[in-house]
């Protein structure tokens, strides 16, 4: 018998056929072969409507309430708590605890929590288990036989196993159970996540879990017939749960995780998977896993993102792709490949203007022999103006059309980018209109329109003075750092020396002139008071002499 804390109802059903199995022992009747307990924390996929509470049987409410729930939890500290403590703030959460608990006391069960659940894809999973390998494993061949035999293609993997399991070769009544257990996608809804999580179990306890695990996992890809509303949580905990049960450092698990990631792709749920995502590289390291793999793995990220729309975070994981690729092996095909897929996605996104993390990439650089157009378009994004590109058009008549690249999305950036390098490169920080509109090439009308756009998109910082009719500079971004650059920020520096030497020589005279006034104000003073027959010296040193005494004093 195997119990599972997961997310579906049976225990309502499973405690009324313990009652009825008391009169009725003779009667061999198959079973599902778990009995699922209320829902625990629920995995990263699922939306917390997406499955209605569990019915809990009313005389479950008011038993036992003796012994309080926190003794289930008393090797537990309020950290491992704290995500489940969360969840179960909804209103019928306590009925399905304590409906949990009891049914672990009537069972006479109890669980060891996960110790370490740090970067796990999900809350933790619990499957209480009890019986041994060869009874559970019989009692699952049973149960897909007796259901398989309500579907087109009954199988009799029952009969199947039972001498196999009897001659102890178990992993070849795995692989029989497992290659016929495509039939739990047809089972009642109630009973698929016990039923699932039971051939989890077995599969975990087999000496090559990773032999059986694809075929489990694609199942789960396939849609879950009986449950059309919740098919798509019910195969996301089941994922979830492979993955959690797993060791941390088990290589499998990224096997799994690619799994997980197919199966988001298919549903467009990418928003769901986006959070794990920051802990790639803790996995990665966690399993060794090799830069082919690493890439393999980015790469379906970025196709998750881009499918579910999200340009910039496919950008992203291409570029981590790409930087999967060794020096030699830039020039390769797949290396080229996914360098102009980058390039293309990055002079075509609205929002991104910097290029220089593009540029610095092995693979990028190589196109500049297998793809020589796109590289040079490359270079005037990055560092030229309108009139280069306009050029290159020129130079390239219906090539922009025949790669189905827009133009007019590219000619407003290179306009913003030619805006930016124009203020980058004025040295009094005051940009006249007539100077804007002649790099922009567009009428002197719309210059404050295309001011207000390049202020937008963060290229530049500044205000109109629509008096003077220039553009005040405030900041400007660079969009190359080079040689030039570094030449135009030491004349920079050198005018902004010269003028904190001019601030300086002013000060100093000041104070020198400030100090002369002082002291002919001092030798004036003493003059005057010379004249006055009164000593100049310190007014504090000169005493009151005493009056003499007449007789009128007394």
């Amino acid at each position: 018998m195997a119990l599972n804390a997961g997310q579906q109802d049976s225990a309502a059903s499973g405690f009324d056929k313990a009652k009825a199995a008391k009169g009725q022992e003779s009667t061999k009747k198959v079973l599902p072969p778990v009995r699922t307990l209320p829902p625990g924390p629920l995995p990263p996929y699922e939306s917390l409507d997406a499955i209605s509470p569990p019915a809990i049987p009313e005389d479950f409410h008011d038993i036992g309430r003796s012994k309080p729930l926190s003794d289930l939890h008393s090797d537990r500290t309020p950290s491992d708590l704290s995500d489940y403590s969360d969840h179960n703030t909804t209103k019928y959460t306590d009925s399905v605890v304590k409906g949990a608990a009891l049914f672990l006391e009537f069972y006479g069960l109890s669980y060891t929590p996960h110790a370490d659940n740090t970067a796990r894809m999900a809350s933790p999973q619990l499957i209480f288990v009890d019986g041994t390998f060869a009874e559970l494993a019989q009692e699952m061949a049973d149960y897909i036989q007796a259901n398989s035999a309500k579907t087109e293609h009954a199988v009799q993997v029952g009969d199947e196993v039972r001498p196999l399991l009897e001659k102890e070769k178990n992993e070849d009544a795995l692989e029989a159970i497992v290659k016929a257990s495509g039939v739990l996608n047809t089972v009642p809804e109630k009973e698929f996540t016990g039923a699932i999580n039971l051939l989890i179990h077995l599969v975990l306890q087999s000496n090559e879990p990773k032999r059986h695990l694809p075929a489990v996992c694609s199942n789960l890809l396939k849609p879950i017939t009986s449950s059309p509303s919740h098919g798509f949580t019910l195969a996301a905990s089941a994922l979830s749960t492979i993955f959690n049960l797993l060791d941390k450092t088990n290589p499998v698990r990224y096997n799994v995780f690619l799994q997980i990631i197919r199966f988001i792709r298919q549903h467009g749920q990418y928003e769901l998977l986006k959070p794990r995502l920051k802990n790639l590289e803790a996995w990665f390291a966690d399993w060794e896993t090799n830069a082919e793999d690493q890439r393999k793995l980015y790469i379906d990220v970025a196709d998750a993102a881009a499918e579910a729309g999200d340009d910039e975070e496919s950008y992203h994981y291409i570029l981590k792709a790409l930087s999967t690729f060794e020096r030699e092996e830039a020039e390769g095909e797949e290396a080229q490949k996914y360098s102009l897929k980058a390039l293309k996605m990055a002079i075509s996104s609205p929002t991104r203007f910097d290029f220089q993390d593009l540029r610095a990439l092995p693979s990028v650089q190589a196109l500049s022999d297998s793809q020589p157009v796109y590289s040079q378009l490359l270079d005037i994004f990055t560092e030229q103006d309108l009139e280069d590109y306009n050029d290159f058009r020129e130079e390239h008549e219906g090539w922009i059309e025949k790669e189905k690249l827009d133009h007019e999305k590219l000619q407003r950036k290179m306009r913003l980018l030619t805006f930016a390098s124009l203020a980058a490169s004025t040295p009094n920080r005051e940009i006249p209109y007539a100077n804007i509109a002649k790099a922009l090439q567009i009428p002197s009308e719309d210059v404050e329109m295309w001011t207000i756009d390049v202020v937008r998109a963060k290229l530049v910082e500044g205000r109109l003075s629509q008096k003077q009719k220039v553009f005040l500079v405030h900041r400007t971004t660079y969009r190359v750092f080079s040689e030039k650059q570094w030449r135009e920020l030491g004349t920079r520096i050198d005018q902004f020396k010269l003028v904190v030497d001019r601030l300086t020589s002013t000060v100093r005279r000041a104070q020198a002139e400030v100090e002369q006034a002082r002291k002919a104000e001092e030798e004036q003073l003493a003059k005057k008071l010379a004249g006055a027959g009164i000593s100049s010296g310190n007014p504090g040193d000169r005493r009151r002499q005493p009056r003499q005494r007449t007789d009128d004093d007394d």
